[in-house]
Formats: structure tokens, sequence, C-alpha cells
């Protein structure tokens, strides 16, 4: 029988393995959901850093928790976090279940749920699920639930709390260690110059013609080739004093 939860009511587990799967509708600008577990001790806090599980570390130390990564199913895509309670070392008294978008609020995805499945298993219904709606929608990081111990046997409670400040936010309240050391100032950027030539001797650097005529410094030993179809040069042909004549190749294209 699946359990449909409200915010802050429980269920008691009896299977031994659990398969907690985020889900959510797709949707033009909808965000993907990060699963998240954190691991505490009876005092509320984790023990060390290693009992955040998270995509930057997904699997806890002992083995017994850890993402199985996202999916797209039917209903929408999906993320999840898999937990061996049996397995669970005695002085973790409670994991909580997270769920963040980076950097986006919640009231960007809609139909948000999280639903908890015997992973012993295989094709069963859920034993429960939670619809989490946020509070103000302005919420960058929300914790669905707890699996929690009570005497010898574990529960699950359906919570949706909010958090303003991310994942880091609720990270940290619950005694994550955060580097918020922030990097030196880059320096100021500029174009990129092009790389550094070699100097080239003045009579490495050919002379470029203006405008396509040639201007040789001395008069060649042999007559120039045609240029570009036109005809041989003919012998030069007097000029009278004061005429202009173009020249008889004409124009060049340079680079043809």
């Amino acid at each position: 029988m699946t359990h449909a939860m409200q915010k802050g009511s429980n269920v008691p587990l009896k299977a031994t393995t659990v398969r907690a799967v985020l889900r959510w509708a797709p949707g033009q600008g909808v965000p993907a959901v990060d699963a998240s577990a954190l691991l505490l001790g009876p005092d509320g806090r984790v023990r060390s850093d290693e009992d955040f599980v998270f995509y930057n570390q997904p699997r806890h130390p002992s083995g017994k928790v850890w993402l199985l990564g996202k999916k797209r199913v039917a209903e929408g895509p999906t993320d999840t976090i898999q937990t061996d309670l049996t397995g669970v070392e005695p002085d973790v008294s409670q994991i909580l279940l997270v769920a963040s978008a980076e950097g986006v609020t919640f009231d960007r995805v809609q139909g948000l749920r999280i639903l908890l499945y015997d992973a012993t298993a295989a094709g069963s219904e859920p034993l429960a699920y939670f619809d989490i709606k946020p509070e103000t929608g302005e919420e960058t990081a929300l914790i669905c639930g707890e699996l929690y111990r009570r005497g010898e046997s574990w529960k699950f409670r359906a919570l949706g709390e909010g958090y303003l400040d991310g994942l880091q936010g609720l990270a940290t309240e619950f005694g994550i260690t955060v580097d918020e050391t922030e990097p030196a100032d880059p320096e100021p950027t500029s174009m990129p110059l092009p790389p550094e030539q070699p100097a080239q001797s003045a009579t490495s650097v050919p002379t470029q013609p203006a405008y396509g005529y040639p201007q040789p410094t001395t008069p060649p030993a042999t007559a120039p080739a045609s240029g570009y179809g036109y005809p041989p040069p003919l012998a030069p042909v007097p000029v009278p004093a004061g005429e202009f004549r173009m020249p008889p190749q004409g124009p060049q294209f340079i680079g043809r």
C-alpha cells in the first residue's frame, strides 16, 4: 500500500534498503533538480564533511548511502538516492533528503515529488510519496524529507522545509565546512597581441607595387612577361613632349 503523505506526517519503514526518488514535471526553462543527502549524528549535525552525499561526492565512505543519478521516465525527469538502512553506522540518527537547483528558485519547478521505494523489490509500487510545495517559491534548496531512527527501526517523515541560500547555505547550517575563500581578482584583460614577428631586413621585404603598377628601381634585364592576358609590350614609341600615355601593360592584379 502506498502512503500519500502530508507535511509533517511519518510512516514506518520495513524495507531494509530504500530508494528515494525526486521527480518533477518537465517543461521549457525548468531547471534540473539535484538530489543530495546529509547524514546527521544525535546532535543534529554532520560528523565530518564526508557525511554530505551530493553530485561532487556521490557515495558515502561507508558505502551505505549513494547517488544513483538522473533518469528520464514517462512521468518526468528524476534524481535518486539509495540507502542501505541496515548498514548505516550506529551514530547516524537521521538522513536528510534534499533537493536543490543551482541558483534557480523553486517557483520554476512544478510537480516536485519525492517517492520512497523498497529497493529490494523490483517493479514494486512506492511505499510512500510526498508532493512538495515551496512556501514562497523563492527557495533554492528544500529538505524534502528525512529517514530517522526510532529504536531499532527506521521511519520516514515528510518535511518540505525551504532555504533561500541554496545547497551551500543548507549544508553549512548542518555543520558542513564550506570554503568561502574568494579567488584573487584577475589581472585586467585586454585584447591579445599577435605574436612578435622576427625583424626583416629591408632587402628581404618585397616592394609592393602601387595600385598594381610595377615600380622597378632599376631597368629589368629582359622584357617583363605579359600581365593577365595583355599582349607583350611593344617597342617604346616616342612620346611627344607634354603628352601623357597609359603604360602599355595596363593594370596588373596582384595576388590573382
